[in-house]
């Protein structure tokens, strides 16, 4: 029950709406009352309370309280004929009135959903009413799909009772997202809370196909096996999974088991493109898997150790029993150069004759050569050439020994 103050001078009232079924209450109150009459009107006039004296024979109105300055009157089991003006009095001169308006509210009956379909297609359009029959006032329809509000068209019309029932419509197009949404029908209304119905989606898609790698889990090498196994999801359910090559039969050898493809022995003559393909009522799906078998793995070379002397260069080369055991097993098999173990040789290699050619400059360095020369000591005196050469010539073995170094 709602009320709404209405003042008249020195008379105080309030407007009252009160739900069908309900007791609305009815209070006449003076401000400074002077010992004057209160009495209480229905909308007929009709007197319902002289002061605390009830001449009207109807049993549902029943005296709340009464005092100098209020009359206070409950109606009970209210109905739509209860609806209407009363009035409240005080005898004074001039008499003074205040008017109380009481509005009976009538709730919907509960919501009713229609679907036009009853199982939807994805990408279809589909179609949905709502209806709020036989209230007062209107009532409001809302939409909502899962969490999100969706507009819908509203249809009011009053009926002869002077009721209305409101329909709303909502058209939208689904997907697959929308399996299993409700579509929720929300009637707002005075007189109720939390009023609404509700519809699941039921909606159809065809499969969704997905190829997993069971085995192996890194690339795909001759002489190994492979497992592809095809994940399909569809409304219904697919009825059927293929498998086939793109261009190409399936290898003679391989296995299907349900869903599993399974082919032992991998070579390179099975390189190519293995699809996947599910059907249902709406169609059919597929997913491609692209095969390319790389060669069988080979032994790599171990690394090399060299040993260098200034006179000669001796390579030996160190393996483990296991990939001596390797490589007699790939024996007839191509195998691979690894350059960056020759590399490394090479580079050991010139640094040795660096090395050595440092070592024997610092070598001859070290062992200096001696030679003498026999210069004439008398030469410098004589008085002429002549003299001087004569000198010379005899004079070299009172020389003494001059040293010269060769580096």
């Amino acid at each position: 029950m709602t009320l709404l103050s209405v003042v008249s001078q020195n008379l105080v009232t309030d407007n009252v709406s009160v739900v069908e079924g309900d007791t609305a209450i009815i209070s006449c109150r003076v401000k400074n009352n002077d010992d004057s009459v209160i009495q209480l009107l229905n909308p007929n006039r009709q007197t319902i309370y002289f002061r605390d004296m009830r001449p009207l024979k109807d049993s549902r109105f029943q005296l709340v309280n009464f005092s100098d300055n209020e009359l206070r009157v409950s109606l009970s089991n209210v109905s739509l004929s209860d609806e209407g003006r009363y009035v409240c009095q005080l005898y004074t001169d001039p008499p003074q009135e205040a008017y109380a308006d009481i509005t009976v509210l009538i709730p919907p009956g509960n919501p009713i959903i229609e679907a036009r379909d009853e199982v939807l297609s994805e990408g279809n359009e589909t179609e949905m009413t709502c209806s709020a029959m036989s209230s007062k006032p209107a009532a409001a329809i809302r939409w909502m799909k899962g969490d999100k509000e969706l507009p819908g068209k509203p249809k009011v019309e009053l009926t002869y009772d002077k009721m209305y029932t409101v329909t709303s419509r909502l058209s939208f197009t689904v997907n697959k997202e929308d399996d299993g949404m409700p579509v929720i029908c929300i009637v707002d209304h005075p007189a109720v809370k939390d009023f609404r119905a509700q519809k699941y989606l039921e909606v159809q898609y065809k499969p969704e196909v997905k190829i997993v790698v069971a085995f192996p889990q890194g690339l795909t090498r001759e002489g190994e096996n492979l497992e592809l196994t095809c994940q399909a999801k569809g409304k219904p359910q697919p009825h059927r999974v293929k498998w086939l090559k793109v261009d190409d039969d399936v290898p003679s050898h391989a296995v299907v088991t349900g869903d599993d493809l399974f082919i032992e022995n991998l070579n390179k003559s099975y390189n190519g493109t293995y699809r996947c393909v599910a059907s249902n009522t709406l169609g059919e799906s597929f997913d491609d898997y692209i095969l390319y078998v790389y060669d069988a793995p080979t032994t790599t070379p171990s690394p090399t150790t060299a040993i260098i002397t200034t006179t000669s260069i001796t390579t030996t080369s160190t393996s483990s029993p296991r990939a001596n055991q390797d490589s007699r097993a790939g024996e007839g098999a191509p195998r691979t150069v690894d350059h960056a173990v020759i590399g490394g040789v090479v580079a050991v290699v010139v640094f040795a004759m660096l090395c050595l050619l440092i070592v024997l400059g610092r070598y001859f360095a070290r062992h200096k050569g001696t030679y003498f020369t026999h210069e004439a000591k008398g030469a410098d005196d004589a008085a002429d050439a002549d003299t001087a050469i004569i000198n010379a010539e005899g004079g070299h073995t009172n020389s003494d020994e001059k040293k010269e170094y060769y580096i």
